[in-house]
């Protein structure tokens, strides 16, 4: 059966491996990838089975197959290191000036026959005023806390 992802290092790329293999201020992921490109290398002789490998490195057949696609696909320096994706998963449901507005709410008077604002009675104004649409409480309160801000 023929390899779907096959590795072949230059000199400068194994060099290189090399190096994040042996340097200890990285984190541990990023040097077992090395180790695994090293041990995946076909320009130095046969390279061990992945199930060899995985034990060698002390990971799963699954990392070693998947960092050999992403060496084959996006190059030895986009597997080494950790690429933090360009847009989040989810946009933030609290911006700058829904921040700004949850402020001044929070800062008014609390209701009539409460001295202060709860957590709770701020997160149902702010959808009776309709300042977040689906917000829970949680959110509120994360915001509160971000912003330094006690309603006590």
């Amino acid at each position: 059966m023929e390899k779907k992802y096959s590795i072949g290092l230059s000199e400068a790329e194994r060099k290189y491996a090399h190096g994040i293999k042996s340097n200890n201020k990285l984190s541990n992921t990023v040097r077992k990838r090395a180790e695994i490109i090293l041990l995946s290398d076909e320009s130095m002789g046969k390279p061990a089975k992945q199930e060899e490998i995985a034990s060698r490195v002390g990971v799963t057949v699954i990392t070693v197959y998947n960092t050999r696609k992403s060496m084959c696909s996006a190059g030895i320096e986009k597997t080494l290191r950790y690429q933090k994706p360009d847009t989040p998963p989810r946009p933030a449901i609290i911006t700058g000036e829904t921040e700004a507005r949850i402020i001044a709410v929070a800062c008014s008077e609390p209701p009539k026959g409460y001295s202060r604002w709860t957590v709770r009675m701020l997160t149902e104004k702010l959808i009776e005023l309709r300042i977040l649409s689906d917000g829970s409480r949680e959110t509120v309160r994360r915001t509160l806390k971000k912003l330094n801000l006690s309603l006590i």
